[in-house]
């Protein structure tokens, strides 16, 4: 039974001045630019009866994290995208929530939404986006999304490419990191790739590999500016790291500029069920591929800020000359 602190908090609550004002500035946007929908990402309950008269017409999708958060949300006729990530860039978060709303069919892969999202500071609605779906998920459609689910748990594909994200997006020690990872069909897998020599995943146990325990994905960063490619069984638990991709690619077809580990991944993916995803890089763009060919293609639009010494000289001294 919840506690009342947590009641307390899940209880919708009035619409503040600040997320009023932009909420209804977000509507305005997506009528005028005839947006397919508007995208509400919510940390908190908020009053859904008020959101949704705010909203008209306009086809309102709201992604969160707590079943207890969207109460009240779907019996106001609002879509509902539940949504497990909570840590992570804005941007990575609403690529996720865009990618599951294609996924229950709720968008289409071109279209346009106006997101509405707390970016600065937690619980606090403040910023706006205008987004074009087609600049995030390429030719992915609802189709290849739900053959991807049947494959690969989406929990676990999510899991996958947040990270692959995050390594493009970041690299490692300030350097580009270039990696891959197979999910899926781990047995055909594992007897089309060998090992390059060390492998460092080896004699852990499984709840130590799997991906979906936050400090095993940071021990993937460090490893993944290792040769070779990371194997992923469908639960998220790392199989075998540092792997060589052994498939013939004779059959694939990619664009040019593309390097070994994009080619392997079409061989694998056309060779077995697997899903690769590939991390570039040259540029951090992470590409994923099934049945040999590239069905989704994110790009690191946002680079990690750093935050480097102010130089300066000392302010001069009173006896001394202005220069």
């Amino acid at each position: 039974m919840p506690s009342q602190g947590l009641a307390a908090r899940m209880k919708p609550q009035k619409l503040s001045d600040q997320f009023a004002t932009l909420f209804q500035m977000g509507c305005q946007l997506a009528q005028a630019f005839k947006a397919d929908a508007i995208l509400l990402m919510l940390e908190e309950p908020v009053d859904w009866g008020e959101v949704k008269k705010r909203a008209g017409s306009l086809k309102l999708l709201v992604a969160g994290d707590q079943d207890e958060l969207m109460a009240g949300a779907e019996a106001s006729d609002i879509h509902i995208i539940a949504s497990n990530i909570t840590e992570g860039p804005i941007y990575d978060r609403l690529t996720q929530a865009l990618l599951a709303g294609v996924a229950r069919d709720l968008l289409v892969p071109g279209a346009e939404v106006v997101a509405v999202y707390s970016s600065f500071e937690a619980g606090e609605i403040d910023s706006l986006s205008f987004i074009r779906l087609d600049e995030h998920l390429g030719r992915l459609t609802p189709r290849d999304l739900r053959q991807l689910e049947t494959a690969v748990p989406i929990t676990t594909l999510k899991t996958v490419v947040d990270l692959a994200v995050e390594i493009g997006r970041e690299g490692r020690e300030g350097k580009p990191v270039g990696t891959m990872f197979v999910v899926g069909d781990t047995r055909k897998v594992l007897a089309s790739s060998r090992p390059t020599g060390f492998d460092p995943v080896r004699g852990y146990s499984r709840a130590e590999r799997n991906l979906l325990d936050g400090r095993v994905r940071e021990g993937i960063k460090e490893i993944a500016q290792m040769d070779g490619a990371f194997i992923v069984s469908g639960d998220g638990t790392v199989e075998a790291a540092c792997r060589l991709v052994d498939v013939a690619a004779a059959s694939v077809t990619l664009s040019k500029g593309l390097g070994t580990r994009h080619w392997a991944a079409a061989a694998i993916t056309r060779k077995t069920k697997a899903v690769a995803v590939v991390v570039s890089q040259s540029n951090g763009t992470v590409r994923l591929f099934q049945n040999g060919v590239v069905v989704l293609r994110i790009e690191p639009f946002r680079r990690a800020m750093k935050w480097r010494d102010f130089e300066a000289e000392p302010p001069a001294s009173a006896s001394e000359p202005p220069r």
